[in-house]
């Protein structure tokens, strides 16, 4: 089953791409005036528990195109998708749009994480206190709506 692009999609797809390409090109831009010393992870509080250096500034932009590839091939197929409810010929639309949506929006989520996690640790700074808890927040909120509407979609 083919499930046809929205205007969500696009926006979804584009601030995604925006988000890796002008991570990159801040790395490639930037390299130089990163310091050698950056934080590799940070604590529950946001404060910083690891030191590295800034190669490995690297794995979070890979790890993040693989999650980015991963889960734009995922949508592509909606047949092995765990919907959580039963899909009829009825509901099969309203299901797959649903659960297209809520893939979309967790990988925007993702993506920009990463993005944020990395310009951080670049500019070597501890990650704001409420960093955690709001990700957290936007992460299982936003689960908690598709889910809802999920179940009123079925």
């Amino acid at each position: 089953m083919k499930i046809k692009k929205s205007k969500f999609d696009i926006i979804i797809e584009a601030c995604c791409l925006l988000c890796l390409v002008g991570l990159l090109i801040f790395l490639i831009i930037d390299w130089k005036y990163i310091p050698n010393e950056i934080p590799g992870h940070y604590n529950a509080m946001g404060e910083i528990d690891r030191i590295t250096s800034k190669g490995s500034l690297l794995v979070l932009p890979i790890i993040a195109w693989i999650m980015y590839i991963g889960m734009t091939v995922i949508e592509k197929y909606p047949q092995v998708w765990n919907t959580g409810v039963s899909v009829t010929e009825e509901n099969k639309d309203r299901v797959y749009r649903t659960l297209k949506n809520m893939m979309g929006t967790i990988k925007l989520l993702l993506i920009a994480v990463f993005t944020y996690l990395t310009v951080n640790s670049a500019m070597a700074k501890p990650l704001p206190a409420m960093f955690l808890p709001v990700f957290l927040t936007l992460m299982f909120g936003s689960l908690i709506f598709f889910i809802v509407k999920l179940v009123k979609a079925k």
